[in-house]
C-alpha cells in the first residue's frame, strides 16, 4: 500500500544552482556598498544561522554591517528582493521529469511531504511555485527553527501528515547529514544521485533519478526497520 514520502528539495527535486546563488549575492554586495566577494563568503559561513534564524532582509543588513557597510532600508530591500527572485526562479526550475514522477506518485496514492533546509526567501516563494501544489506538507528549517539532521524537522513533517516517522520514506541527496538523520528517527531512506552523487555518505538504496523511485518503493517494506542502513553521513 502506498504511504508517505518526505523529500529533500535542493539537489533532490531540483539543482541547487550554487554558482548562480553566488553571482546574485555578489550583485547584492554592489547594491549595499560592500565588497561583493566578501559578502559571498559571509553568506557561506553564516549558512546555519540563515537556515533557522534570519529573514532575507535581516541577513543583508547584518552581514553588510559586519563588513563595514551601512545600507539604507531601500538598499536592503532591493538586495533582498534579488534573493526572493532567485528563490522563485529556482523553485520553478525543476525538470519536467521530476514533476512527472511526483504526479505519478500522487496518482498512485502516495502522500508527499517536503523537508528542506532552506532560508526565508525560499519559504516565501514556495506557495506560488509549481512544486508546491504537488505536496501535502512543506516544512522549512527557517520556519520550523530546526534544521536537518535534527530529529525535530522530520518529526514535524510526519506529524503534519498524521503519521509516525517510522511510516515514512525519506528521499534526499545526502547533504547536511540528512540521510542519517532520517534513519535515526526510523524512516526508510533512499539516496538520489540525479544532481550530485554523494555515495560516500550513504551506502543504502539509491536512485539515479526520481523516475526510478516508484519501482524501488514497491520493494521497500516501509515501517519494518529495513533498508535504512548506510554509511554515516559526513
Amino acid at each position: 500500500m502506498p504511504g508517505t514520502i518526505l523529500f529533500d528539495l535542493f539537489h533532490t527535486l531540483l539543482d541547487g544552482a550554487d554558482a548562480e546563488r553566488d553571482r546574485v549575492v555578489a550583485r547584492m554586495g554592489e547594491i549595499v556598498g560592500v565588497e561583493p566577494t566578501a559578502l559571498v563568503l559571509a553568506y557561506h559561513v553564516t549558512w546555519r544561522d540563515r537556515l533557522v534564524r534570519w529573514s532575507a532582509e535581516e541577513t543583508v543588513r547584518l552581514l553588510a554591517r559586519r563588513l563595514g557597510g551601512d545600507p539604507s532600508p531601500e538598499q536592503v530591500a532591493r538586495a533582498a528582493a534579488l534573493r526572493l527572485e532567485l528563490a522563485s526562479w529556482l523553485l520553478n526550475s525543476a525538470p519536467a521529469s521530476t514533476l512527472v514522477a511526483l504526479d505519478g506518485l500522487r496518482a498512485a496514492g502516495w502522500r508527499l511531504g517536503l523537508v528542506s533546509n532552506a532560508t526565508a526567501e525560499v519559504a516565501e516563494a514556495w506557495p506560488s511555485s509549481g512544486l508546491s501544489r504537488r505536496f501535502d506538507v512543506a516544512v522549512f528549517s527557517c520556519v520550523a527553527g530546526v534544521a536537518k539532521p535534527e530529529p525535530g524537522i522530520y518529526q514535524a513533517a510526519a506529524a503534519a501528515l498524521g503519521v509516525a516517522p517510522q511510516r515514512c520514506v525519506f528521499v534526499g541527496d545526502g547533504a547536511d547529514g540528512e540521510l542519517a538523520g532520517a534513519a535515526a528517527v526510523g524512516a526508510a531512506v533512499v539516496r538520489t544521485a540525479e544532481f550530485v552523487d554523494r555515495s560516500s555518505v550513504w551506502a543504502g538504496p539509491v536512485v539515479g533519478s526520481l523516475a526510478e523511485l516508484s519501482g524501488l518503493l514497491g520493494e521497500m517494506p516501509v515501517g519494518r526497520g529495513v533498508l535504512q542502513r548506510g554509511a554515516s553521513a559526513a
